[in-house]
């Protein structure tokens, strides 16, 4: 009889087969042992799918073994900033804007009396409606450039979306919008002490100065206007104080920055409430877009008025220039 150390070696493993396979089975014993049995869970094979040993120790290796990861929550990310320039943005264009009218217009008038006029005085140059409008012109592209470098390279948004341009407004709000602003500026004018004479009136001496600025009254002047107040400023003050401030706020240095242009406060209370109209259409709309042809309509209406008056600005007794104030 031999020890039962002998019957503990020899395990055959093989493929599955029947259950008579016998020493061929799947698994099968030599002899049969009180301590080999398979009643003793100490020498019988137990196999653990949910506990493997890793080759190179003996600790356990199984879902316990890795707990599970803690997520980092995901990032919160917040709207861009309505709009994305800020208040000291709108600062900045307001001050390059001045130092850019006045460099641009002494550089103008100084160049026509080298070049266009040697033997008139300096001053007398520069009291010519035509050289001011070139140098306006030129220093609004200046402006206008870097309004659009502003936004596109500081801020990498889209200039005409971020400004809110917006062709889509509606025409009927146009319309409304320019009928109030002619009605209402033409009943506060009768009872305001409108001076009868204004520096503006020298744009009108001549009849090319005249079609000039009509020209400028409806194109590049509202288009920069409304760029400016109701593109970069109303937003701002609209974001700071809500809508109805910001409308108010937005009107009043909108009638301030014309008083060097008639000398008087009547003329500027007129032309703030001409802003404050602007400034509620593109509110309505949220189009500044709306607000420059609303803008564009009233200025063109005084012109078209003034020029029928005068037929063909050729005869400007014939009707009170002071009575047109173009915003």
């Amino acid at each position: 009889m031999g020890t039962g150390k002998e019957y503990l070696g020899s395990w055959i493993v093989g493929p599955p087969s029947r259950p008579d396979a016998g020493a061929t089975g799947s698994l099968s014993l030599k002899g049969r042992d009180p301590i080999s049995s398979t009643d003793n869970s100490q020498v019988e094979p137990h196999l653990d799918s949910q506990r493997l040993v890793s080759p190179d120790s003996h600790a356990p290796v199984g879902p316990e073994a890795f707990p599970p990861a803690i997520l980092a929550p995901d990032p919160v990310t917040l709207p861009p900033r309505d709009p994305v320039w800020s208040g000291w943005d709108v600062l900045l264009i307001a001050i390059l804007t001045i130092v850019t009218l006045i460099v641009v217009e002494v550089f103008t008038v100084l160049a026509a009396s080298l070049l266009v006029f040697p033997n008139s005085k300096f001053t007398d140059v520069a009291q010519k409606p035509v050289l001011a409008l070139i140098g306006e012109f030129l220093s609004y592209i200046a402006v206008a450039i870097y309004m659009f470098m502003l936004v596109e390279g500081k801020y990498h948004a889209p200039f005409w979306q971020s400004i809110r341009w917006n062709w889509r407004a509606s025409s009927t709000l146009i319309l409304l919008g320019l009928g109030v602003l002619t009605v209402s500026v033409d009943m506060l004018s009768r009872y305001l002490p409108m001076p009868k004479s204004t520096p503006f009136d020298q744009f009108f001496a001549h009849p090319r100065d005249a079609y000039l600025i009509a020209i400028f009254a409806v194109t590049v002047g509202p288009l920069m206007e409304e760029l400016f107040f109701r593109g970069f400023l109303y937003p701002v003050l609209a974001r700071q104080t809500g809508i109805a401030p910001a409308v108010l706020l937005t009107a009043i240095p909108f009638g301030l920055i014309h008083y060097l242009q008639y000398k008087s406060w009547a003329a500027v209370l007129v032309i703030t409430l001409v802003g404050v109209v602007l400034t509620i259409v593109r509110a309505v709309t949220k189009s500044v877009s709306a607000s420059f042809l609303v803008h564009v309509g009233y200025n063109g209406t005084l012109m078209v008025l003034a020029a029928l008056a005068t037929d063909g600005f050729r005869h400007m007794e014939k009707v009170a220039i002071a009575q047109f104030y173009l915003p």
